[in-house]
């Protein structure tokens, strides 16, 4: 038998974090177990993923990568990871989020610890393109199987917390690279963070299986979890998907969106380095302030629609609405290339990240408030997608318009800014009402 379908060991009883089933009724909670999984690879997503960011001041020096080749080698990573949510979300619709998630992983994993062996600009690219067709699973398959464990009105919140892995992730790393490398070399940096996936496939493997087959999964929690309507099983094609407004708002979402935190990950320790003259072993603390503040906003950004959606708003009030203050939130953005000091802009730049995993945790709920769970992780494929291309486009732009002026990023911090209103206009104008599409007509 394989052990991506091997019944749960006796082990796993003792291993679970959730609250066991007994014999009163009581509903277990076994769900935000899975939330935990789901955090913990959204973490180790985004350590592998910024490793290079850090590291790019010493490896321009060290390779001599001008500004336009290091934004070719990172634009890779986006392409390819675009390319990956079409096939992976797909994919996961289709053989499950259990079997689907752990060979993400595997992958990614491996593609991150190559990272060791390249040379050169063109090494570094194929690294890095390998890396985001292996990462591309992990948001498709979070948000699937939030899908699959929570009922509609939690979705938010379950979705705001793995999604502050990302920034824990992002807090890890400038941690542990700066550490890693100024003893063992950038090499090993690539290799240690590029195997802590493999810690975490033992625990899925361990504890995760669907709600109707587990073992931890008390009747009364079932109940919870399935207490939406009932919906159909059948595939959806993505030409049907296609057919939707709903799926055209997420999709210009994302595009318009995403290439944003693509820049916060990928650029701003150039930017730090050759604003402020922040070096490799004096990165951590601004990074750390600006991913723990992000962090904040993730959680905080789920909990409010949810909150506002429990006291009766309704969704499309309260997810618009924690969406509009994400927005506004974001707009001084553009003025942190003016601030009078590397800590002002630390902070104007700590507000826009959190303001965007506000934004995020609800613009991905929006996937699974108006789609059924048999097409979210498609619905969620395709705006990555939107969101990896919109990226691709803009990493090389950022290369070439910072080597045009000089290392002047004021073109770049006014997009940013300006970007996540005009997404909501965009958003709002093709559905006016969150309303669920009609993928069977």
């Amino acid at each position: 038998m394989s052990p991506l379908n091997a019944p749960p060991s006796p082990a796993a009883s003792v291993a679970t974090l959730g609250t066991s089933p007994g014999a009163d009724g009581r509903m277990s909670r076994y769900r935000w177990t899975v939330c935990a999984l789901l955090f913990f690879a959204t973490t180790i997503n985004y350590i592998d993923r910024q490793v290079l960011g850090i590291l790019a001041p010493v490896l321009s020096d060290e390779l001599g990568w001008s500004e336009v080749e290091y934004g070719a080698i990172v634009s890779w990573f986006t392409f390819a990871y675009g390319l990956g949510f079409l096939v992976v979300g797909r994919l996961l619709d289709r053989v499950g989020v259990r079997r689907g998630f752990a060979t993400a992983i595997v992958a990614w994993s491996v593609a991150a610890m190559a990272h060791a062996l390249a040379r050169g600009a063109a090494g570094f690219s194929i690294a890095r393109a390998a890396l985001g067709l292996g990462e591309s699973g992990n948001f498709p398959g979070a948000i699937k199987a939030t899908a699959e464990w929570f009922p509609r009105k939690e979705r938010a919140l379950a979705t705001g917390i793995f999604n502050a892995g990302s920034n824990v992730g992002a807090i890890a790393a400038p941690l542990l690279v700066p550490w890693i490398t100024l003893r063992w070399g950038w090499q090993m940096a690539f290799i240690v963070t590029g195997a802590l996936g493999f810690v975490w496939l033992a625990f899925w493997l361990v504890l995760y299986r669907e709600p109707e087959e587990h073992p931890r999964v008390s009747p009364a929690e079932l109940a919870h979890i399935r207490s939406d309507p009932a919906e159909s099983t059948t595939s959806i094609p993505w030409l049907r998907l296609l057919r939707h407004r709903q799926t055209w708002a997420f999709f210009l979402g994302k595009l318009m969106t995403d290439p944003v935190w693509w820049f916060y990950l990928f650029w701003l320790p150039k930017y730090l380095d050759s604003r402020w003259d922040v070096h490799l072993a004096g990165l951590a603390a601004p990074l750390v302030v600006i991913y723990l503040v992000a962090d904040v906003g993730s959680v905080g950004g789920g909990w409010v629609s949810s909150a506002l959606i429990k006291r009766g708003w309704s969704v499309n009030a309260g997810r618009k609405t924690a969406m509009l203050i994400a927005a506004l939130l974001i707009v001084p953005t553009m003025f942190a290339p003016m601030a009078g000091s590397m800590w002002a802009a630390v902070a104007i730049v700590s507000v826009a990240a959190a303001a965007h995993q506000w934004w995020s945790a609800n613009l991905f709920t929006l996937a699974s408030d108006t789609f059924p769970r048999r097409a979210v992780a498609s619905v969620v494929g395709i705006g990555g997608f939107a969101g990896a291309m919109g990226g691709f486009a803009f990493q090389r732009a950022t290369g070439y318009v910072l080597q045009a002026t000089n290392s002047n990023y004021s073109i770049i911090f006014t997009v940013c800014g300006l970007a996540y209103v005009a997404a909501l206009a965009v958003i709002h104008l093709l559905v006016p009402r969150l309303e669920p599409a009609d993928v069977d007509a």
